[in-house]
């Protein structure tokens, strides 16, 4: 994200001492991407960050990967994976399940009550889309207040950890449901969007007004926690696991929020979707006028509620369309979802609609659309541009129907 940003206690050249008030020099580290070539951080640390004083293998759940074969689409009902008072003791980095994978991202999915461990993942960016609840995200960078509806867009490498609110506290009615896009690279907005020099153009559905980065140093001390104290860091890294995937924990002799300032433009930041401005026509829009980030291999686009089609003959729901290069994932998060009427989905499901499938409306749903002027429905979408395998959490909340609900097949409304 190339937009300087300068937080906290940093000196007034790079590379050059910088005290604290006793004479002691900060350490120095730079956060860069793409070796040395791309956006960076300086950030200045009380202690040495790169001290370990031990380290041990963790094992980052079941990350194996299951071919969709034979080819299918799937409706996946993420809400049954933690069913009602089964998610105690569950945080949000250990008790994510993994839905789908390929070489390029894993998607999965968690419903939290826990304070996670601290955590870094070496592999890529994560965007984390938080579909119901509210939390606490505390980085290195700085601390956010999240809520339904946010992406928390992480940078590699960034040491982070997620605080669910309690339900039933002040204005948390619901757990702490989140959908993490983790990708083996890094996660932006689109290019198309972006000047030369880094800018959100006039066209972007979006701009920096609506990118909330952090605004002051978070220190161990500001939080209550013993700057001294030796703190266990989950890390997910390149490894010989499933899907090349491993996981170490490094014990550090000291907190790691000893951060007294940084400047750059590599940082985590939030963008709420609601501050998403849809883009529409006298006829319907394809998906990429939804595309909010892009990462190697993938796009990320939301559906928002939006007025549709005004073209007097217009037919607001999409076309069938057959994925040629990309497998289509979609997440239904609130709303009402007229392409999908009559096949089980609703809030807390995913669509999977593989290339190689042609797939559209359900039936009735065309003529059911017609005359409508607005869409209730709020969704998000990763396009892959290689297939998506199936995870152990896919396996599990499968519904094993919804291949079958365009009618002409088992299960479907003209078969057995």
């Amino acid at each position: 994200m190339a937009f300087y940003r300068s937080v906290g206690s940093v000196p007034p050249k790079r590379h050059t001492q910088h005290r604290a008030p006793d004479g002691e020099l900060y350490r120095e580290e730079l956060m860069g991407a793409e070796g040395f070539s791309s956006d960076s951080s300086l950030l200045y640390h009380r202690h040495l960050p790169s001290a370990v004083t031990d380290i041990r293998p963790w094992s980052p759940g079941d990350l194996t990967l299951t071919p969709n074969e034979p080819l299918a689409p799937r409706h996946l009902s993420l809400h049954d994976l933690f069913a009602a008072g089964a998610d105690r003791g569950v945080d949000a980095v250990r008790g994510r399940r993994l839905l789908l994978g390929n070489a390029d991202v894993r998607l999965t999915y968690v419903a939290a009550d826990t304070a996670s461990p601290w955590y870094r993942n070496a592999l890529g960016d994560e965007c984390v889309f938080v579909e119901r609840g509210s939390a606490r995200l505390e980085t290195v960078f700085g601390a956010f207040d999240v809520r339904a509806g946010h992406y928390a867009i992480i940078p590699r490498a960034t040491t982070h950890r997620w605080l669910p609110s309690a339900p039933g506290s002040p204005g948390h009615v619901e757990p702490f449901r989140a959908y993490a896009i983790e990708a083996n690279s890094h996660i932006m907005p689109p290019r198309r969007y972006l000047s030369r020099f880094g800018q959100l153009l006039e066209h972007s559905p979006y701009c920096e007004r609506d990118l909330v980065g952090p605004t002051e140093p978070l220190l161990a001390e500001d939080i209550g926690d013993d700057p001294g104290a030796s703190t266990e860091v989950y890390i997910k890294h390149r490894g010989a696991g499933p899907a090349g995937v491993g996981g170490s924990v490094h014990v550090l002799p000291h907190h790691p929020l000893d951060v007294v300032g940084w400047d750059g433009c590599l940082y985590p930041y939030l963008f709420h979707i609601s501050d998403f401005e849809p883009l529409t026509g006298r006829i319907h829009q394809p998906p990429p006028v939804h595309q909010v980030f892009e990462a190697h291999n993938l796009v990320i686009c939301n559906f928002v509620p939006r007025k549709v089609d005004y073209h007097p003959l217009a037919i607001p729901v999409p076309y069938y369309h057959s994925n040629v290069d990309s497998d289509e994932v979609m997440f239904y998060v609130d709303g009402d979802y007229e392409a999908r009427k009559g096949s089980g989905i609703g809030r807390g499901s995913i669509s999977l609609h593989p290339g190689g499938h042609t797939h559209g409306p359900q039936p009735g749903a065309m003529e059911a659309s017609l005359g409508r002027e607005r869409f209730d429905e709020t969704a998000v979408m990763v396009d892959t541009f290689r297939p998506l395998d199936l995870g152990e959490g896919a396996l599990a909340c499968d519904d094993g129907v919804y291949r079958w609900s365009w009618g002409g097949g088992r299960g479907g409304p003209s078969g057995a």
